[in-house]
């Protein structure tokens, strides 16, 4: 990479002599100078001279190191760090396994678009390409998952890698990049020159565009003639920090709003033009609205397949406004008739000021009073309070019992419940989305309480899901974190059971999880914390209220209904309206006189405009 830069001045010393350095100490310094304070790793053989640094960072008092119990818990703990603070995490691991450790968190956090700086030790130069002890090509192997990556062979090249890294990580479409720094490069002394942040631009480097007034415009105009307008909302609200320029425009121009799996805290959900989440797993009234919108807004969403189902039935009567700061996203999957370029929160709160300086008349209160009526058909399922705990019903008690919680979550059922049913505020929802990595929520939680020590931070996690990353259980444990994780427990692999169900005849391979399941209880009290067991809906509320108010971690184990399917359901290969498992279709819908010429349903309720049972639209 060819590099722009100003003349440096040694800056802030901090009352040191920079004259002669060490490669690892001129990493800390580097790291110091774009503000980290915290960083999550594991030692080994060739990060040894860059932690014989942490060492001494510690010992300044300037630096926490937090210390897992493997690697990846390290990646997606820094990971949970970043999303709930918005800034970039970082991580260390050593050279060989201990990079390929890191792998899995590193996709994790490019899919979702999370600012990581992953810094990994590598073999001695000299020894790199010899297929020496512990040596892998980490930079190679990352390279399709980062948005950019070094590998440091030279220490005078340190302090301008680690501000072009924090740079590049946070800026635009955040995301993680990747410093690879051989054993040898950390022991050189050399001629250290501090590099201030921003003063070194990659070649290359984009600033994100300038409001274009234009499309602005244009979008506006769109959305003061739309009758049945939604806005679809996405990760990159989050991440810009948009939600209260997007609460004001919903207000304004009378906009439902549904939000992806990443977008959960961009809109308030107890506001009455919410409808939730939409998708796969997302509500029927979310669902019907973007396949009846005539006026699809993006912002900063991607149209991924789980939100999308069939691709070409997708809001298909609708024209797309698409918001986002990633040219690559513009027409991908779905054309845009009009795009928004650059940063989400500048380009929406330009909309708003020009919207403001006109007389607006909204036009959708037909729009929603038809979203009133599905969500009034169609709500999401309130379980009877009878026989074994609904999985259902130890995310109402949480959402009654902790609504201001950060929440983090594994992946499977408990995770599609816990969007359906929990409500939460701006970067207070942190799941793993677009990878689906089950192991994440215990070490995300751990990076979340660290970063917030004085916020309530609870994990739902699963049975099976949690036993990817269990060992976090011991860094939890030795921080005495206040976090509080709770198992839904059903002794399955919850979700892929539910597909063996569903599609394949209930052959059910490999996904049973009872024989081997461990004693939660006596696992937690192996690692020195608290354990919580509750298999009564009697004792459900006040054992989780306890838990709660109980200082320091809990892992608590819920045994829930063991067959219980996670609905509504959009199957694969399916339209968003063509959902499995919402209730009653035919009493709600046998009412008035309209037909649909597909189903074998006679009449249909006359307030729908299209048949919820097979899509197609009533003429």
């Amino acid at each position: 990479m060819t590099l722009t830069s100003a003349p440096m001045s040694l800056g802030d010393s901090g009352g040191k002599d920079y004259s002669r350095m060490l490669g690892a100490d001129a990493l800390m310094d580097a790291l110091r100078r774009n503000g980290v304070n915290t960083i999550f790793g594991y030692p080994g053989g060739a990060i040894l001279p860059i932690y014989d640094a942490v060492y001494k960072a510690e010992e300044e008092g300037w630096l926490k190191h937090i210390l897992v119990r493997h690697e990846q818990g390290g990646a997606h703990a820094a990971d949970g760090f970043a999303r709930a603070t918005g800034r970039v995490g970082v991580c260390f691991g050593t050279s060989g396994p201990g990079a390929t450790n890191l792998v899995t968190g590193i996709a994790t956090a490019q899919m979702d678009s999370v600012p990581l700086v992953v810094i990994t030790g590598q073999v001695p130069r000299p020894a790199i390409g010899t297929d020496a002890f512990q040596e892998t090509d980490i930079f190679g192997i990352t390279l399709p998952i980062v948005k950019h990556s070094w590998v440091v062979r030279d220490p005078s090249e340190i302090a301008s890698v680690v501000s072009q890294a924090f740079l590049i990580a946070s800026s635009g479409r955040p995301g993680p990049v990747l410093i690879d720094i051989p054993k040898d490069v950390g022991q050189e002394l050399f001629e250290y020159v501090p590099v201030e942040p921003g003063t070194i631009i990659p070649a290359g480097f984009q600033v994100p565009s300038l409001p274009d007034e234009s499309s602005i415009k244009e979008a506006l105009e769109l959305i003061e003639k739309a009758e049945k307008p939604l806005l679809y909302v996405g990760g990159g609200a989050v991440s810009a920090g948009a939600h209260n320029v997007l609460a004001a425009i919903a207000n304004r121009h009378q906009l439902p709003v549904t939000t992806t799996l990443m977008g959960k805290g961009s809109f308030d959900e107890r506001d009455p033009l919410s409808v939730g989440m939409l998708g796969m797993h997302g509500t029927a009234y979310a669902n019907f609205a973007v396949t009846e919108c005539d006026l699809l807004i993006a912002v900063g969403a991607r149209f991924d397949d789980r939100v999308t189902g069939k691709l070409d039935t997708f809001a298909a009567k609708a024209k797309v406004i698409h918001f986002e700061i990633d040219p690559a996203e513009i027409n991908k999957n779905r054309y845009a008739d009009v795009a928004v370029l650059g940063d989400v929160r500048r380009n929406l709160e330009q909309l708003l000021a020009i919207s403001k300086k006109k007389k607006i008349k909204p036009i959708t209160s037909k729009w929603l009073h038809q979203i009133d009526i599905w969500k009034t058909n169609y709500p999401l399922t309130k379980p009877p309070k009878e026989g074994a705990i609904f999985p259902q019903e130890v995310l109402l008690e949480v959402r009654d019992l902790a609504p201001n919680a950060f929440i983090t979550t594994d992946v499977g059922q408990h995770q599609m419940w816990a969007a359906q049913y929990l409500r939460n505020g701006p970067r207070q929802w942190i799941s793993s989305a677009g990878l689906g990595t089950m192991g994440f929520g215990v070490p995300a939680a751990l990076g979340v309480q660290i970063a917030l020590p004085k916020e309530q931070v609870i994990c739902i996690a699963g049975d099976a899901s949690i036993l990817m990353n269990i060992q976090e259980l011991g860094t939890i444990s030795q921080y005495r974190l206040n976090t509080k994780i709770i198992i839904i427990n059903n002794h399955w692999q919850g979700m892929v059971r539910q597909w063996q169900e569903s599609f394949y005849e209930e052959r059910y391979s490999a996904t049973d999880m009872t024989k081997g399941e461990p004693d939660f209880m006596s696992l937690a009290k192996s690692f020195g914390i608290g354990g919580v067991l509750i298999r009564d809906r009697k004792e459900l509320r006040e054992k989780l209220l306890n838990a709660f108010n109980e200082e320091g971690p809990m892992l608590i184990d819920v045994h829930v209904r063991r067959n219980e399917n996670c609905y509504p359901m959009v199957p694969p290969g399916k339209s968003n309206a063509q959902m499995v498992g919402l209730p009653s279709n035919k009493d709600i819908l046998m009412k008035n006189n309209k037909k649909c010429q597909k189903c074998d349903i006679e009449q249909l309720n006359s307030d729908y405009q299209f048949c919820p049972v097979c899509g197609e639209s009533i003429k």
